[in-house]
């Protein structure tokens, strides 16, 4: 059985704290209604009225290499996408299901062209499975939290057997986990009430999963839920550890620690706007400059961001994203270097942005200017080396301004006369230490 082995596990997330961005992709079936991932759950839809969107799937701009082009050009380093959510519906060939997108009118394995289109880009490969499954008869039904038809007492539970379920469930993470080829990221949702653990005969899977996958990166779902963080915290790791926390819509306000204090791995999972599925009247797109500042924390407090996008039921990502997605690249081409491999900054956060560090540089990321020269608080003037913008690697003189001369023990960064900063999303100093 599967024991937490910390050299291995330190081994297995280099890649994932060098990445710190990566791309969520939530497509399905629910694409064609429009009205977000959970419709069936939200509207207490009938399976019988949701087949209906079954019968009609077949994206026409369906291009995964477009999609990890636009991941790769917005400087994210790998990708994630729904292989199967809640509703049941499989993107890929299962042989335990009929419900699956070879099936449809559509005809095609998708994960399949996925993996290898993310791989041709030079991306890793993530994919999202869920524990629960709306559409498998002998899930729980009524009463339970989710389940479209939990208040329809025509669905009792007396005759559903949930050992049949999870033996139907684990055999599909084994076909995900034995016909992609390597996977980089397993993304496992959710657990909630008593459906946790040991409830998803969760030693067991995991064990199955390291076997076939030794090196995959695990959420830690299996235990705990956008809510809860896992085992790893609280400092005595479960057979089926997360390897990461997945806080879901907010960045912890401090970083996350175990209970000893010491930093955790964890991963910001976030919307564009307010759906995770594709919703065609949610509008409320985040700016591309706070993705690129929110981006920025997450680093800051040593944590990653997964972005995502909800492709519309052709494939295709909504132009909102893509126009965001494409600033960031932007930046990222100049500036990618205070977020690759880039964590904490160990020093306190400045009153105009945040900080983060690799090694000998620290990165103060400029969100607005200041009046008169930048205070870099924490940097001792003896092991100063020098300063540079980031995005052209011009230099930046330390100051001698008599306006500072009350603070003799803070190194100013001397930005000339424009109150107007380069980069109005974030402009990047970088600070090279002795």
């Amino acid at each position: 059985m599967y024991k937490f082995d910390k050299a291995e596990y330190e081994k297995r997330m280099e890649w994932y704290k060098e990445a710190r961005f990566g791309m969520f992709i939530h497509w399905g079936l629910y694409a064609i209604p429009a009205r977000g991932e959970w419709i069936r759950s939200t509207e207490e839809m009938p399976k019988e009225e949701y087949m209906k969107y079954f019968e009609e799937f077949d994206p026409a701009s369906y291009d995964p290499g477009a999609w990890a082009k636009t991941a790769r050009e917005a400087g994210m380093k790998y990708v994630v996408l729904t292989a199967k959510h809640h509703d049941g519906f499989c993107l890929y060939d299962s042989q335990y299901t009929d419900f699956k997108s070879t099936n449809t009118p559509c005809g095609r394995d998708l994960v399949a062209e996925f993996v290898e289109a993310v791989r041709a880009e030079g991306l890793k490969v993530g994919l999202y499975f869920t524990l629960l499954d709306w559409y498998h008869d002998d899930y729980p039904h009524f009463g339970d939290k989710n389940h479209p038809m939990r208040n329809n007492r025509q669905y009792p539970n007396e005759h559903r057997d949930f050992d049949n379920y999870l033996t139907y469930m684990h055999n599909q993470v084994r076909e995900i986990c034995t016909n992609y080829g390597k996977l980089d990221v397993l993304w496992f949702d959710f657990s909630y009430d008593d459906m946790r653990g040991e409830k998803w005969k969760a030693a067991e899977l995991m064990d199955m999963v390291r076997k076939l996958q030794p090196d995959v990166i695990i959420d830690n779902r299996l235990e705990a839920s956008g809510e809860g963080f896992g085992s790893l915290a609280a400092g005595d790791p479960t057979p089926y550890h997360g390897d990461f926390v997945s806080p879901e819509q907010i960045i912890p306000p401090n970083g996350l620690q175990d209970v000893n204090g010491n930093d955790l791995v964890w991963e910001a999972c976030v919307t564009m706007n307010g759906n995770w599925g594709y919703h065609a009247t949610d509008h409320y797109f985040k700016p591309a400059s706070m993705l690129i500042r929110k981006l920025v924390e997450c680093v800051s407090k040593g944590g990653n961001l997964l972005l995502n996008v909800g492709p519309d039921a052709n494939g295709n990502i909504p132009q909102e994203s893509l126009t965001a997605l494409s600033v960031m690249g932007a930046w990222m081409k100049q500036n990618g270097k205070s977020i690759y491999g880039c964590g904490k900054g160990d020093i306190p956060k400045p009153d105009y942005g945040r900080v983060t560090k690799s090694g000998r540089h620290v990165y103060f990321h400029l969100f607005e200017n200041t009046i008169g020269p930048v205070p870099l608080i924490g940097i001792r003037k003896e092991e100063l080396k020098g300063i540079r913008y980031l995005a052209t690697g011009a230099e930046v003189p330390v100051s001698t301004s008599w306006v500072h001369s009350d603070y003799p023990d803070i190194v100013f960064a001397d930005l000339g006369p424009d109150p107007i900063l380069p980069d109005e999303n974030d402009t990047v100093l970088e600070v090279i230490l002795k």
